[in-house]
């Protein structure tokens, strides 16, 4: 269980770095999100090839694995699409309501009772996000697409959950890559037509950003993600994930200097947030001792 939970948190400084490459790489957010998912498709594909693990199965099970394909598709494209219209700080830190929905998508799912411990831990990270916020009105809409980023992220950690009970997390995240490059391919074009772009083919600087956010930040990323999911129930991945604001936001004020942008709420929104995390991840091992 501690091996799970360190790989969890190896997860979370690896998904730190993604709204750092979100700022840095200058394609528009469907460009961005296209070229993650066929690069990852690529990577995964060579690393199921070299492992000699099979990856064949029914028409049936590879459709239901892309749908969930396109749960994360939509949640990085409104994720990019909230920093790209405000800041890494705020689209980070409204990835933080992940938690929040999945207290409250997962009983309707599931048909469930919900749980008040989750609820409670999800209002705490709720306030600290207000603590955030409730002064700033000049990122409404970056906040806005971040909070349905987040929504799409929680409906993709419950349906893969299921996933990661029956398949290999290595030919999970391939498929789940074919169908998102495959799903938002057919969409590109009229995508571009409403938000142009001035390149659509990267040139070698974006290129290098973007193999290294599809090799370390998506596969390695989600490999490592679906592995400590078959251990630790999706709330508290979820919860656990919170922290990614952590380590994207300190990155975002040593290199980008957003830390002119924030005042004295952000740290204490920050630090009910962590308080949340610490909580979940408590009582979780605890009901596992």
């Amino acid at each position: 269980m501690k091996k799970s939970y360190l790989l969890l948190h190896l997860a979370v400084i690896l998904a730190g770095f993604t709204g750092i490459f979100g700022k840095l790489i200058s394609l528009n957010e469907g460009l961005l999100v296209w070229y993650r998912l066929f690069f990852s498709s690529i990577i995964l594909f060579v690393i199921l090839k070299l492992l000699r693990i099979p990856y064949s199965i029914s028409a049936q099970e590879k459709v239901r694995i892309m749908k969930a394909g396109l749960l994360i598709t939509l949640h990085w494209l409104f994720f990019y699409a909230s920093i790209k219209y405000s800041n890494i700080s705020i689209g980070v830190v409204c990835y933080c309501l992940t938690s929040f929905f999945t207290a409250v998508f997962k009983p309707l799912i599931d048909q469930e009772k919900f749980k008040i411990s989750e609820l409670l831990l999800s209002t705490l990270t709720l306030f600290g996000i207000s603590l955030i916020f409730h002064f700033d009105t000049s990122y409404q809409l970056g906040i806005i697409l971040g909070v349905i980023s987040s929504a799409f992220g929680a409906l993709y950690t419950i349906y893969n959950n299921r996933l990661v009970r029956h398949f290999d997390t290595k030919v999970i995240n391939f498929y789940q890559m074919m169908g998102g490059t495959l799903g938002l391919g057919a969409f590109l074009p009229i995508y571009l037509l409403i938000f142009p772009a001035d390149s659509i083919v990267p040139d070698l600087k974006n290129m290098a950003y973007l193999g290294i956010l599809a090799l370390f930040c998506t596969v390695g990323l989600y490999v490592a993600f679906a592995e400590v999911l078959k251990k630790i129930p999706a709330f508290t991945v979820n919860l656990t994930f919170n922290l990614e604001p952590v380590y994207a936001i300190i990155m975002a004020f040593l290199f980008f200097g957003e830390s002119k942008e924030v005042g004295l709420a952000f740290y204490v929104g920050i630090s009910l947030i962590i308080a949340s995390v610490v909580l979940q991840t408590l009582i979780s091992m605890r009901k596992k001792v």
